[in-house]
């Protein structure tokens, strides 16, 4: 059953989906019982944490919309940087948990996680543990009037974002010889099993589809399994099916018209979630976010830094601001989220301003331009 919370947010959808299916399918969160922040002053105040790489030019390219849109947010932005001699990394990313702890509601980029750096955390992971942000949700769907490989995308993925392989527990025994632990538990798995059959609720999705291995890790994925199993018993509405990973990653790139939510423990959505990427047009296209009992950020559902194109001014900030349109729904902000969206969704179907990495060769700058000046008519 969906909280009295997530009714009323099934019933807004709705509404609003007469008007702008489009939109309101592809960028609502489920609300269920997350705490929404007040305002004050007039205006919420949101925790921005730029990113590293491209992060700080498609952040600005949010901050630009949203204040000639007149946006009712004000920012509390935080430097944090997993860069090695980035400096005071650690004081920084304390800072912004803290932040995210006061205000309850973030826009995030993609912090770098150095390979090398042993024994280092990614801040990213870090984040989503500490403040316990426990459903990483990334939305695959093709953009109207953008040509990719595949037509008629439209899936959501939700991966369990505080345990699995992304546990951090790994040590070397003796020389030569690792051991990295997995962690699957029933309490999470039935908690992340339950956002996804509320999420397709309240967005008037009707199935959900188990990702796994069981078949090899019989005890840690059979758990996984087993309980997204159980909990679907109290969903009869929603057609439910499991898939092994492998022939997901495999199906994913053949035919994706097949899915429509798929849940997963943590490291299979980490994977999945680029091949979606890949179908739909790249990691600049795809929003996301990261949804917790008293904390919610958003970030681009794809997580690439793009530190190859740092400062170049080549960057695709449409990720980030629909993460940001995202944001926005979530607070009940509706008319600000479609009109944002709807003008980046006109710049990139009329095929004039476009970033590279879409084929075309407009600057950042020039392509949060057209959306500005395409918000003047939407």
């Amino acid at each position: 059953m969906l909280s009295r919370g997530s009714l009323r947010s099934a019933q807004l959808l709705r509404s609003v989906a007469k008007q702008q299916p489009q939109l309101a399918r592809s960028f609502a969160t489920v609300q269920s019982d997350i705490f929404k922040p007040a305002k004050f002053g007039g205006k919420y105040t949101v925790t921005l944490i730029p990113g590293d790489g491209i992060g700080t030019e498609v952040a600005e390219s949010v901050k630009t919309v949203f204040k000639a849109d007149n946006v009712p947010v004000e920012w509390e932005q935080v430097e944090v940087s997993g860069l090695e001699g980035a400096g005071r990394t650690e004081d920084a990313f304390r800072e912004s948990v803290a932040s995210l702890k006061r205000n309850k509601l973030g826009l995030k980029g993609i912090l770098h996680t150095p390979i090398s750096r042993s024994g280092h955390q990614s801040f990213n992971v870090a984040m989503r543990q500490e403040l316990d942000i426990y459903a990483s949700i990334s939305l695959i769907k093709n953009i109207p009037g953008y040509e990719t490989r595949h037509k008629d995308v439209d899936l959501c993925i939700i991966r369990e974002n505080t345990e699995g392989e992304y546990s951090g527990l790994e040590h070397q025994s003796v020389d030569g010889v690792v051991e990295s632990l997995k962690i699957i538990t029933r309490a999470k798995s039935e908690r992340i099993a339950k956002f996804a059959f509320s999420f397709a609720l309240a967005n008037g999705r009707s199935k959900v589809t188990c990702i796994h291995k069981a078949n090899i890790m019989k005890l840690a994925d059979g758990l996984f399994r087993s309980t997204f199993h159980q909990v679907a018993k109290d969903y009869p509405t929603l057609e439910v099916n499991d898939m092994i990973v492998d022939n997901a990653s495999m199906q994913a790139v053949s035919r994706p018209q097949q899915f429509d939510v798929m849940v997963m423990p943590n490291l299979y959505g980490g994977i999945l979630s680029n091949i979606g990427a890949a179908l739909v047009g790249g990691p600049g296209i795809v929003p996301g976010c990261n949804m917790g009992r008293e904390v919610a950020v958003f970030e681009p559902g794809c997580r690439h830094v793009g530190l190859d194109i740092k400062g170049k001014d080549q960057a695709n900030p449409t990720a980030m601001l629909l993460s940001g349109s995202m944001l926005l729904r979530h607070l009940g902000l509706d008319e600000h989220a479609n009109r944002i969206s709807k003008a980046t969704y006109a710049v990139i179907a009329e095929g004039k301003v476009r970033t590279p990495d879409m084929g075309g060769s407009s600057t950042t700058h020039e392509f949060t331009k057209a959306i500005l000046d395409k918000l003047e008519t939407v």
